[in-house]
């Protein structure tokens, strides 16, 4: 799949379209959601779908963006980022690894490793879209703690990086692969305290000057 960039036509039934593929694509996969069955979801006809996405991916993309900026704003809505570091990455990495967890994070995760193999650009155009905007946002938070003297980064993508990974441990592998079918508040409290712990014990302020 290699769309070209279009500008999305927003309108009446935008919504609802965004509604019906989102329920489809999480059942069937990329590949196995038809437009027919899309458009038969969702209420509306084919004409209509394609009005406003002409190409499924961009259609697909739309949908996973949308949610998942969704969640990211409703996370960083809730931060302080004047509290301490402690405690924001705490919220972050709760608010991170619950979505990773979520039915719809582990199905859109799915989706996008199986299908980018035969559309590569179905991968990048996710990720720019939102593992760069976690990063960025993580970044900002980063470079406000540091200017505190809160954190001591270098290498503020890597660190946004490593925080991110960091939330996914043991849990996130464990779900995706069905070794696991759900996880607990408790295992999941461990794995954020855990985050948090060696994220503060390479980068709080104490390990070394702060830098930009």
């Amino acid at each position: 799949m290699n769309a070209p960039v279009v500008a999305i036509k927003r309108g009446r039934k935008f919504d609802q379209v965004l509604a019906g593929a989102r329920d489809v694509f999480l059942r069937d996969g990329y590949e196995g959601a038809s437009v027919d069955e899309i458009a038969r979801t969702a209420g509306v006809s084919k004409a209509t779908l394609y009005s406003y996405f002409p190409d499924k991916g961009i259609l697909f993309l739309e949908v996973a963006k949308t949610e998942c900026l969704r969640q990211a704003d409703q996370a960083t809505a809730e931060w302080d980022t004047d509290a301490p570091p402690r405690q924001v990455l705490s919220q972050a990495a709760g608010h991170m690894l619950r979505f990773f967890l979520s039915d719809f994070g582990l199905q859109v995760y799915r989706i996008i490793v199986a299908e980018s193999g035969r559309f590569p650009s179905l991968g990048r155009d996710f990720y720019e879209a939102v593992p760069m905007q976690v990063r960025q946002t993580m970044m900002a938070y980063f470079r406000g703690a540091i200017a505190r003297g809160e954190l001591a980064i270098d290498d503020l993508e890597l660190a946004a990086d490593q925080f991110t990974e960091l939330c996914k441990a043991s849990l996130h592998g464990q779900l995706i692969l069905g070794v696991k079918a759900t996880a607990s508040e408790v295992e999941i409290d461990r794995v954020i305290r855990g985050a948090v712990e060696m994220f503060l014990a390479r980068y709080g302020a104490a390990s070394g000057p702060a830098r930009v």
